[in-house]
């Protein structure tokens, strides 16, 4: 498989490829979160797509792409949970065997969902083992494709579409502030900002205690961290790709850090101002929005909220009784 960084041409030729597979989700507004940044802020509710997050649209491009010998072989992913299902989910849609590497402490909803995808999973201890080692093994074993969550560039020209629907629905923005893990879906959005508002800054946003991006940004080197403790649990990796390091370095404006405290106090905020459901990960860029306040007065600001997978009993640990909007 290429390792030459996807281009733009890649993000539009992935939206081909997920049209009548891929939703098309949401754009909410929160007169709330308007007044309280005296900005225009659109959110953009990945939390809406298949499998309850951006991560679908890679898997599904990243796959679709295979041919039929391909295919018959099957695939191995490994994730802490929303790449394992989407992966599970796209590979059943398409007719694939699928197993999945997952931590065993990844929230018990997303390993459930992901098996019942109909897919194998094979739990590691995400402190102590490889992640990669396991599923690269067990890819060679099985003579199956390895398609990891996110350097890679099918999957992060499949990220890129969540971008590029959202420029297109509302024009050029500002700034767009975006969840930050490995870096899949800020590379793909930078991709799309860079070919549709050349002028909108895009921020990657990750946990203060998983600041990997944000060290290798301002050191001009991929740097690699030990498996952060934070809420966020799609953004425990311990570094970027190398593809999505490259695309980070030449185009973000700056990687910016939101404590967990934050990150719960963006999960109420949705919950009550508009009614949505968000997994921590998936509130990384709103936090950083409402961080900064003011200061992002009489901009038109995109926020990409990457998923909301997260179960009844861990959202009432983090949040609480919370009432209806």
């Amino acid at each position: 498989m290429s390792r030459e960084l996807p281009t733009y041409a890649d993000v539009e030729a992935a939206a081909a490829r997920l049209a009548g597979h891929a939703e098309i989700t949401p754009l909410r507004v929160s007169p709330a979160l308007d007044a309280r940044t005296r900005a225009q802020v659109f959110l953009k509710c990945e939390s809406a797509q298949r499998t309850g997050s951006f991560k679908f649209r890679g898997a599904f491009n990243a796959l679709a792409r295979l041919d039929a010998t391909e295919r018959r072989c099957g695939v191995v992913a490994f994730s802490s949970g929303n790449h394992a299902q989407a992966v599970a989910h796209a590979a059943r849609l398409l007719g694939m065997s699928a197993t999945l590497v997952m931590p065993a402490d990844a929230p018990v909803a997303k390993m459930q969902a992901t098996r019942d995808q109909g897919a194998r999973v094979v739990t590691y201890d995400r402190y102590r083992e490889s992640r990669e080692a396991i599923a690269a093994s067990l890819a060679a074993q099985q003579g199956a494709m390895l398609l990891p969550p996110f350097d890679h560039p099918d999957i992060i020209a499949g990220q890129g579409t969540a971008a590029r629907e959202m420029l297109k629905e509302i024009g050029s923005l500002d700034a767009m502030f975006v969840p930050v893990g490995g870096g899949g879906l800020l590379s793909g959005s930078l991709i799309a900002a860079a070919a549709l508002a050349p002028a909108c800054r895009l921020f990657g946003v990750e946990p203060e205690t998983g600041n990997d991006a944000q060290r290798s940004l301002r050191s001009g080197a991929l740097v690699r961290i030990e498996v952060p403790q934070t809420i966020a649990d799609g953004a425990q990796t311990q570094s970027l790709g190398e593809l999505t390091f490259e695309l980070i370095r030449r185009h973000a404006a700056d990687i910016l850090t939101v404590s967990d405290v934050e990150l719960i106090e963006a999960m109420r905020f949705l919950r009550r101002e508009l009614g949505l459901v968000a997994e921590p990960t998936g509130c990384l860029g709103l936090a950083a929005v409402l961080a900064a306040g003011a200061k992002l007065e009489g901009q038109r600001i995109g926020v990409i909220l990457s998923g909301g997978n997260v179960d009844a009993a861990r959202l009432v640990a983090l949040l609480g009784p919370v009432e209806s909007p």
